[in-house]
């Protein structure tokens, strides 16, 4: 899953950071609004993490922005003050939750997970390419009606790739997305990855279901070719 952090607070962020790496999150940080709102506006994520004091444009304000421009991922305030008019100010605007701080890390994953199974329960839960359907909710792989499950770094990994079908994508972004640190040539876990997603993925062609296949591009990486 990947998670957007606006946090100028560098101990805070770096907290937050470690905390949802070591749950498997992908986790991008920026230390202001104005970085925060362009990363916002400019991808995707399925969580949001909105500080709401931030040097250049405040977290109620890209807050406001967003919702404005569309954007329907969950959004979670994060505060310093305990006030009330905050509180329900920032869920008047379209806030799904809100945190004062000091909190903990485990509680802020916990509410992360409620609101994707909300959000999931409301949106489209299903990645859909060709007959290939990714689970958002189960974490399975589905093709006419035969299933298998995935786990966690399966399910990040193959989702990367669906979300992006016939594109070539490289081990670094996959190690990146998927593991959270910067590439590594010497270690060969992407490669391990996708070789079980491919086994699992023939498991479901074996019981006559023509699906996709992962393709691997020497000295490149790999994509999903559709079949």
């Amino acid at each position: 899953m990947n998670v957007l952090l606006v946090e100028d607070e560098q101990k805070i962020a770096d907290f937050i950071c470690e905390g949802l790496r070591a749950k498997h999150f992908n986790v991008t940080h920026c230390a202001d609004g104005n970085q925060g709102y362009q990363a916002a506006s400019n991808n995707t994520y399925d969580v949001i993490i909105l500080d709401i004091m931030l040097p250049g444009r405040d977290g109620l304000d890209i807050l406001c922005s967003l919702r404005q421009q569309g954007v329907d991922a969950p959004i979670i305030l994060l505060t310093a003050r305990n006030e009330l008019g905050d509180r329900v100010q920032g869920l008047d605007m379209g806030a799904d939750d809100y945190l004062a701080k000091p909190f903990y890390v485990e509680e802020l994953h916990a509410r992360i997970q409620a609101l994707l199974r909300r959000h999931c329960g409301t949106q489209q839960h299903v990645v859909e390419v060709g007959a290939l359907q990714l689970d958002c909710i189960n974490r399975s792989l589905n093709c006419q009606g035969q299933s298998v499950e995935l786990t966690s770094r399966e399910f990040s990994l193959l989702e990367h790739l669906m979300r992006s079908p016939n594109q070539v994508l490289t081990r670094g972004q996959l190690l990146e997305h998927v593991w959270g640190y910067d590439f590594d040539p010497c270690t060969n876990v992407v490669d391990v990855c996708i070789k079980r997603i491919r086994s699992k993925m023939a498991s479901l062609e074996k019981a006559g279901k023509m699906v996709g296949a992962i393709e691997s591009l020497r000295g490149t990486g790999y994509r999903l070719s559709i079949r």
